[in-house]
This record gives C-alpha cells, sequence and structure tokens, in this order.
C-alpha cells in the first residue's frame, strides 16, 4: 500500500475513535495517538443490568454503578484499560460492547450529567459522545484551572484546579437541564466555551476548546 494511502488509513481510525456526532460527517483532523472503535450509533441498546453485569464481569468490574464505572473508567491509566470493551458515555445511559459485538445499557441518573473535556494546544480530534475506553487528548495528566458557571443562575458549579486523566481528558459532573459556560486556563493560556445539559443528544464530549 502506498505511503499516503497508510497515513490516511491511520488517521480515519484514530478519528474513529470518539463517538462521532450522529449522522456527521467524518472529522478532517483525529489525534494520532487514539485507538480506533465503533464509531456512535443513533439507536441506544436495550437498557439490561444484567447483560450489563455480564459484560463487565468479563473484564473484572463487579460494581456496576454506571456513575462509578464512568468515574473509574476514565480515570483508569490507558496502557490499563480493557482491550475490547466499548464504553460510550451518552447523556441518559451508560452504553457497552463486549467484543463479539453484544450491547448493553445502563441508565445514568435522570438529574447528572457527565461531560468529559480534552483542552489543547496543538491538535485535537472531532468527538460528541465520550468514548472511555478510546477517547484521547493531547494535555495527558495537564493540571488546568477549571470555572463552570450555570448561565442563567449565575451559580458557579466548579471553581478550582482539575488535572487531565492519562487520556488527556477532565471529566465533571453537571446538573442535567442546563446551560453552562466553562472556562480553561492552562500556562497562561485560556479557553472559553458554552455547553448544554438538556438535549437527548447533548454532547458528552468536548474537544473543541483551543488554550491560547
Amino acid at each position: 500500500m502506498p505511503v499516503r494511502a497508510v497515513v490516511i488509513a491511520v488517521a480515519l481510525v484514530a478519528a474513529a475513535a470518539c463517538g462521532a456526532e450522529p449522522n456527521a460527517a467524518s472529522p478532517a483532523t483525529a489525534d494520532p495517538a487514539a485507538t480506533g472503535a465503533p464509531s456512535a450509533a443513533v439507536s441506544s441498546p436495550v437498557s439490561d443490568p444484567a447483560s450489563a453485569d455480564a459484560i463487565l464481569q468479563e473484564f473484572g468490574y463487579t460494581d456496576t454503578d454506571p456513575v462509578h464505572l464512568i468515574d473509574a473508567l476514565d480515570a483508569t491509566p490507558v496502557a490499563a484499560r480493557p482491550a475490547g470493551l466499548m464504553a460510550s458515555v451518552r447523556p441518559g445511559e451508560l452504553q457497552l460492547t463486549a467484543p463479539d459485538g453484544r450491547e448493553a445499557a445502563l441508565p445514568l441518573p435522570a438529574d447528572r450529567f457527565y461531560l468529559s473535556i480534552a483542552p489543547y494546544v496543538n491538535g485535537t480530534h472531532e468527538c460528541h459522545f465520550h468514548s472511555l475506553t478510546t477517547c484521547r487528548g493531547e494535555l495527558s495528566g495537564a493540571e488546568f484551572d477549571v470555572t463552570v458557571r450555570n448561565v442563567v443562575t449565575g451559580e458557579v458549579l466548579v471553581d478550582g484546579p482539575r488535572a487531565a486523566f492519562d487520556n488527556g481528558f477532565v471529566g465533571i459532573w453537571l446538573p442535567r437541564g442546563i446551560t453552562a459556560d466553562v472556562t480553561i486556563g492552562y500556562q497562561g493560556r485560556q479557553a472559553k466555551a458554552t455547553v448544554s445539559t438538556t438535549a437527548s443528544d447533548a454532547a458528552t464530549c468536548l474537544t473543541t476548546m483551543q488554550l491560547l
């Protein structure tokens, strides 16, 4: 295969690592450190705790609380992540896919929303639904100053230092049904974004915050 074709193929595999926006075109750029994964599906697996338990037990997970799972998987070092397990965060559920294609979903609390943010300086990739096992950001382990403020009430929901996980993402639990302004500082640079946690297809993955 020509070198150019190989480079394109690698880029396409990397682009699939995070859940793309439903019905969106393939991203033009992607994080080369990411690994391949299925693209996000619009339809949802049936919420079935028993099926989810079976999938998770194959990978040694006994705690099937979806909030605990999300926190644990996002914080797991990249090299220690369970190979073959796909875990996609949606606004209302955690979707699981086993290596053999079996699917299950665990419902999330109705009042909570998980947003994973990968601030960047030089390189990023498109992402809509966060993949806990394959998404990769540029600034692994970086220390950020993070502020999240409710646009309507002015309430400050997050204010202080946050360290990126090994995958380059910072995970934040927010209330459902709000619009919030997010500000991130890093080594004299800053990025701002406005996010919503209201829609059933709201983004759980934010990779557009370039630190300038």
